[in-house]
């Protein structure tokens, strides 16, 4: 075997031994049974607050923020809100419904559905808790697990082990999956159009991707908060309305389709064939891996808001997972099951929305697919940049550090458009298990004090005010550095100032 050969093989034998662990062991013995019973634990503890506060998340989304210690105005709840959907809306809903389906087959929808309501609970404790243990920013607020792992439980270690597993994580193996798909599809793009595809086209999309990425992340939080809510908009509304038109060329074939799901989540053919885990852990990881819910990566947006509670932002990232995961990631499985006959053969395809949509629509529709994947993938690359540099900050307390992270960061972007993305994406999976684990079992024992703050919440809405939280309501309350009077901006204020 030559040198040449060598690499390939390894690569393969690699990826291979680490899905195995994945799959046979780490997902479905240890990961998914305790996602379910702390995601259940809190939507009892909670009164399952993810469905009875659904109209209240669409209220508190228009809340207006405070000024940051700069003097500018701090992110606002909907600008948070859009810094973790650039990250959720991102290839996971796309790439990563693809893989699930022909991997798993359509039962994995069904799975994904199942898995949002319920961890959407814990999405609302993590951010909440986020809000409450935030730090003081020069751009207004930083936090996240890590945050309130050491502050809420005193347990530094292993705040330190989670920052540096999302560290890894984000910036570095998911920011590889998003760069890898932005080849990949304007790969496909190009091979249609007769375009010459050689071995200079990953290099120079690599190199390209990386000069965007660097225009945006030096400009700091406030830059990627107003990119993603520029974009995300725009992307996701034509996505959507793509998936529209699909249902509707093929209305008669919708109700089918959604038989289809539930025959291939409950049915006898996968409890025949042994493979029904299969579908379970397909439809779970990639349910994650889009929404985020339990991982623990929201709540490093959900901190930077200026909100006059920390319920409020708990609610918003809450939300984000009914968009994410019922809306976006619903509409690239009926793309793909309505437009596409070969989904679910059991082979990872992560390219299926590109060639359903083009089925059909027509060719032109690869293109424009090729347009939002791209869209898609580069808020995301701008979402994950922010998680980590939270996180670096965190473990380090210098700024200067952050001139090296960004050198890592696009090194990494730049190397993702090179890789495998068989590799890649199974990397991405043990990762992002063993960062949710760190973050679920923080969850538990913390998730008193997010219903205590829900309750303050709750009984100031009954009184007809807006609810406003001060760390003197909750005195015993121990870590929490903000939320003093100098932190809240009060309803009855005045917008102070202007970006």
């Amino acid at each position: 075997m030559t040198s040449a050969d060598a690499a390939p093989a390894l690569d393969a034998r690699l990826t291979e031994a680490v899905a195995s662990f994945n799959d046979d062991f780490f997902w479905a013995w240890v990961l998914i049974p305790l996602l379910v019973a702390v995601s259940v634990y809190i939507t009892v503890r909670t009164g399952f607050v993810q469905i009875r506060l659904i109209p209240e998340m669409f209220r508190v989304l228009r809340s207006k923020p405070g000024t940051a210690p700069d003097g500018k105005r701090a992110v606002s709840s909907l600008q948070a809100f859009m810094i973790s959907a650039a990250a959720r809306i991102g290839t996971g809903n796309i790439i990563g419904v693809s893989i699930a389906i022909s991997l798993g087959g359509p039962g994995a929808v069904f799975w994904m559905w199942a898995m949002a309501a319920v961890v959407s609970a814990a999405s609302f404790v993590e951010s909440t808790l986020a809000q409450l243990y935030k730090v003081r920013d020069p751009a207004g607020y930083r936090g996240g697990p890590a945050y309130y792992i050491e502050r809420g439980l005193g347990q530094k270690w292993a705040a330190v082990l989670f920052s540096l597993t999302l560290i890894v994580t984000f910036p570095l193996v998911f920011n590889a999956v998003q760069s890898n798909t932005i080849t990949n599809t304007v790969a496909n793009s190009a091979e249609d159009l007769g375009g010459v595809t050689g071995p200079w086209l990953s290099p120079t999309i690599g190199v390209l991707l990386v000069g965007l990425t660097a225009l945006v992340i030096l400009g700091g939080v406030r830059r990627i908060a107003n990119t993603a809510q520029a974009l995300i908009p725009f992307f996701a509304g034509m996505y959507v309305l793509l998936g529209l038109v699909v249902m509707a060329l093929n209305w008669q074939a919708v109700p089918g389709m959604f038989v289809l799901i539930l025959e291939h989540a409950f049915g006898v053919r996968e409890f025949a064939a042994a493979s029904l885990g299969v579908v379970v852990i397909q439809g779970v990881r990639r349910g994650m891996f889009s929404n985020e819910a339990g991982l623990g990566s929201a709540p490093v947006a959900a901190a930077s808001a200026s909100v006059s509670h920390p319920v409020k932002q708990g609610l918003v990232q809450t939300l984000g997972v009914y968009l994410d995961t019922l809306v976006v990631c619903s509409v690239t499985a009926f793309i793909i099951l309505l437009g596409y006959e070969g989904a679910g053969d059991g082979q990872l395809q992560g390219d299926l929305t590109q060639f359903a949509l083009q089925a059909a629509l027509g060719p032109w529709a690869l293109h424009l697919m090729t347009l939002i994947i791209f869209l898609v993938a580069f808020t995301s690359v701008l979402g994950n940049y922010y998680y980590g540099e939270s996180n670096v900050e965190y473990l380090t307390g210098d700024g200067r550090v952050l001139v090296g992270y960004k050198a890592v960061f696009l090194t990494a972007t730049f190397l993702g458009a090179l890789g495998s993305i068989d590799l890649i994406w199974t990397l991405a999976d043990t990762t992002m298990g063993l960062m949710a684990l760190v973050n679920l079992v923080a969850l538990a024992p913390l998730t008193a004090v997010a219903c205590r703050l829900l309750k303050d919440y709750r009984d100031q809405r009954r009184q007809g005010i807006e609810p406003v939280f001060t760390r003197d309501r909750m005195p015993d309350l121990r870590g929490v550095e903000c939320w003093g009077p100098e932190d809240v901006l009060r309803p009855e204020e005045p917008e102070r100032s202007q970006v």
